[in-house]
């Protein structure tokens, strides 16, 4: 009798126990798979971090299915009904184009998306309300960071009146007239090198153009689409001997010049906290869409003796990185 009362009472038991187990999918646009990990670009290592912080640990009550757009839109209306199809508890979708792709074919499954500004991507009209099943962080609102890039590579390159801007084809219409605006307060002629596709070849292709234009500097767009294929940008860069701004310090980090934008780590933990609290039964529309606080500036003086680049002091000591 014992026997069989301890028998029948122990699934109930390891049924308490067993935590529950979610499942979210990440969705970047662009490389491969595996730099969506915990010892990825600084983004996905705070991301990975926060979440086992907060007691979501991948393997243990969290699955994390990882998905790329392999660098070409037009496959991402496909893939954003495949991950659907999925079921997932929640969808992580990196940069506006995949978060339309996921967000025409679910209204129920919630999404969390990075974006620039998510109002002029026409993701939402509230950042305070959402709505729906929808909520995200931005990366920056407007083109105030845009603009400060631009300022910086004119500030390191005073002689620049030419600046090619390296840019997904997808985002420069939305992007290019704003930041012409400010190019032209610059006295900077500035010209869109667009991508169509985010693989390396086209990126090779598209260098061979810049090679044979001959700009006075380069400032790159800080779509993950291009960060995924970072050390290649840099390395071509740094072949055309070009001065160049990018958004993100693992620009920097693998040898240019220098970079400006959102802190990265911050933007990661404050993703993990809403997907934290959207498996924890809260409504996405509900939470607001987060708008980072800290900005950073790094910069490598290494590149910069290279370049024949003089960095000016006042720069130097505004700088939250500098690379030696």
């Amino acid at each position: 009798m014992a026997g069989l009362l301890l028998a029948s009472a122990a699934p109930r038991v390891w049924a308490q126990a067993r935590p529950n187990r979610h499942r979210i999918a990440i969705i970047r646009p662009a490389g491969p798979v595996s730099l969506i990990s915990a010892t990825g670009i600084r983004f996905y290592r705070a991301f990975f971090a926060e979440l086992r912080q907060l007691g979501d640990v991948e393997g243990q009550n969290l699955t994390v299915e990882r998905y790329s757009g392999e660098g070409r839109p037009e496959g991402y209306a496909d893939l954003g009904r495949k991950v659907v199809n999925g079921k997932p508890d929640v969808i992580v979708a990196i940069t506006p184009p995949i978060m339309q792709a996921v967000r025409a074919a679910t209204s129920t499954i919630p999404i969390l998306f990075t974006s620039g500004d998510p109002i002029r991507s026409g993701l939402v009209t509230n950042l305070a309300h959402p709505g729906g099943n929808i909520t995200g962080i931005t990366v920056q609102t407007g083109m105030e960071v845009d603009a400060k890039r631009l300022e910086i590579l004119k500030e390191v390159v005073p002689s620049a009146s030419t600046v090619a801007a390296l840019y997904m084809r997808l985002f420069w219409q939305e992007d290019g007239p704003p930041l012409l605006e400010v190019s032209r307060r610059l006295h900077i002629s500035l010209v869109g090198m667009l991508l169509e596709q985010s693989t390396p070849a086209e990126f090779q292709r598209l260098f061979a153009e810049i090679a044979r234009d001959r700009p006075d500097a380069i400032i790159v767009q800080s779509d993950a689409a291009l960060t995924a294929y970072h050390p290649l940008i840099v390395e071509l860069v740094n072949k055309s001997r070009l001065p160049a701004a990018y958004a993100w310090p693992e620009y920097p980090e693998a040898g240019g010049l220098m970079s400006y934008g959102a802190d990265l780590g911050e933007v990661g933990r404050r993703m993990a906290d809403d997907v934290h609290q959207v498996l924890n039964g809260v409504k996405p529309g509900d939470i607001p869409i987060y708008q980072p606080t800290k900005y950073e500036f790094a910069v490598n003086l290494k590149t910069a003796k290279a370049q024949g680049v003089a960095v000016p002091p006042s720069l130097l000591a505004a700088a939250d990185e500098v690379i030696e």
